[in-house]
């Protein structure tokens, strides 16, 4: 009857910028791409397409992205339209906010977690619950 859209996955193959090991960027980063994080930022991360943090990658920035994968480090918030994937190297403390939470084993999340409808799906109205009311503590 209904059916739900699988989130998209993150590709690492399509990246168009790379913060490569060894660099520190500092303020605002905004793209529209895919952003791949294998050094160090602090700011604030705007991302329209998709955010992967490698294993050696540290983020201390509040976070706006469409899907987030995350091997390394964040310190700070996330709001995400789709996906959050915690491999089991990845460490997040921060508050979230996302359609779909993955963490693997051995991975590390602190903060609170508010799940809220995917981008595509805001328009409609699950039945018995009202939009962004879901909320998860992990």
């Amino acid at each position: 009857m209904f059916r739900r859209k699988e989130p998209q996955r993150v590709s690492p193959g399509q990246v168009d910028t790379i913060v490569g090991t060894g660099c520190e960027f500092q303020g605002t980063l905004t793209a529209q791409g895919t952003i791949r994080v294998e050094g160090r930022i602090n700011g604030e991360v705007k991302v329209q397409g998709d955010l992967i943090i490698g294993e050696k990658g540290q983020v201390t920035a509040n976070i706006k992205a469409r899907d987030v994968t995350v091997a390394g480090i964040i310190r700070g918030d996330l709001d995400l339209e789709g996906t959050l994937e915690i491999t089991s190297s990845g460490q997040v403390q921060g508050d979230i906010a996302v359609a779909n939470l993955i963490i693997g084993e051995g991975a590390n999340f602190q903060g609170n977690c508010k799940m809220q409808q995917p981008a595509e799906d805001k328009g409609q109205k699950m039945p018995g619950r009202a939009a962004g009311e879901t909320k998860v503590k992990a």
